[in-house]
């Protein structure tokens, strides 16, 4: 009996496998795998989504013109050179839709945020990885790797799991052919000490900045993200969008969070002196960390990132490994991280391991 045909592409592709686990009743786990905010969302996102709930029976604004009007007022770009999506991923996939194709490359560098991997496999383009040097990105490799086939080149920063900056984005820019998109995702640039790519973007046509409620603003739950850049390059990328994705409830609560901005950063602030905190107590005891400018840290522990894991599992502490590379702990409350902390424990090689 014949079976239904699928595109041969799936079997080159991973499917993305969220971190964490249903909590049995009774058992305290925590949750330091998905770089979520550990705070639940303040009293004005929560009253938006109350009253946009009793309004769910219509479809939303496809065009999700308040929020656009609402980021646009916040972060100084005009409306039309801001699209949202369904979370930056939805706004990633909304990116390769429009520029992917057989016979096209994308590059990014390796260990990254893992889906590019995936959405370029689901577009039919090949994906080119260049690996990172000392944690952080290799822009002279990258850009070394551009070819007439390259359409769009992805930069994460910081850096999806190592939490590392990148330093010479404008040079590199100006390497990058005009035809060829330079995405900036900036998922986590609320918890950076340092600018932001949307000067950059600002008068190239080639350069687009992603950015997501999920992490800083504390909407994971709601899925809501956006990509700024040129408004004719936006233009193209919004034929792309799957219409009515971004929900209403979404929509609602993204504008609550960001007229609640000075709770938020205060919350921001409060990770950021946990993630040093966390930091400065693993190397302490002996860990290898990668400095880290996000809401997780980074210990490359190379073939023994899954061991660790597994300890913190069987402790009731959910982290995330990466096999052969390295192991990513969120920033959690502060009994959070103490309980990390604890089953972590002195380290007493230079791998980390006794």
């Amino acid at each position: 009996m014949s079976a239904p045909r699928f595109r041969p592409a799936l079997d080159a592709i991973r499917a993305f496998q969220p971190t964490g686990r249903v909590t049995p009743p009774g058992e305290l786990v925590r949750l330091l795998a998905a770089n979520e905010s550990p705070y639940p969302p303040p009293g004005a996102v929560v009253r938006a989504i109350h009253e946009q709930a009793l309004g769910i029976n219509r479809y939303p604004d496809n065009g999700c013109g308040a929020l656009l009007a609402e980021i646009s007022a916040r972060l100084g770009v005009p409306a039309d050179s801001v699209a949202a999506g369904c979370g930056s991923v939805g706004a990633t996939q909304m990116l390769l839709a429009a520029v992917a194709e057989p016979g096209v490359e994308i590059v990014y560098a390796d260990p990254s945020f893992e889906a590019y991997r995936i959405l370029t496999r689901l577009s039919g383009a090949t994906p080119v990885e260049v690996p990172l040097r000392d944690g952080g990105h290799d822009l002279p490799a990258m850009a070394a790797a551009i070819t007439d086939r390259t359409r769009l080149v992805f930069v994460c920063n910081p850096n999806n799991p190592t939490g590392t900056v990148v330093a010479g984005l404008e040079d590199f820019v100006e390497q990058v052919p005009p035809d060829c998109l330079v995405v900036l995702d900036e998922a986590y640039i609320e918890y950076a000490r340092t600018g932001d790519g949307l000067a950059l973007a600002r008068g190239r046509r080639n350069v687009l900045v992603l950015r997501t409620f999920s992490k800083a603003y504390g909407l994971a739950g709601l899925r809501v993200g956006f990509v700024a850049g040129h408004p004719e390059t936006i233009a193209a990328i919004r034929t792309a969008y799957l219409p009515f994705s971004v929900n209403s409830i979404a929509q609602a609560a993204a504008i609550a969070a960001l007229r609640s901005a000075d709770e938020l950063m205060a919350r921001v602030s409060a990770t950021i002196a946990e993630r040093d905190r966390v930091s400065a107590e693993l190397v302490a005891q002996g860990w290898p960390v990668t400095p880290s400018e996000a809401n997780f840290v980074w210990l490359p522990l190379g073939d023994r990132a899954a061991d660790l894991a597994v300890r913190c599992a069987a402790a009731g502490v959910v982290v995330r490994a990466f096999p052969g590379a390295g192991v990513r702990i969120t920033i959690g409350t502060p009994d959070d991280n103490d309980a990390f902390l604890k089953v972590a424990g002195p380290a007493r090689r230079p791998d980390g391991f006794a």
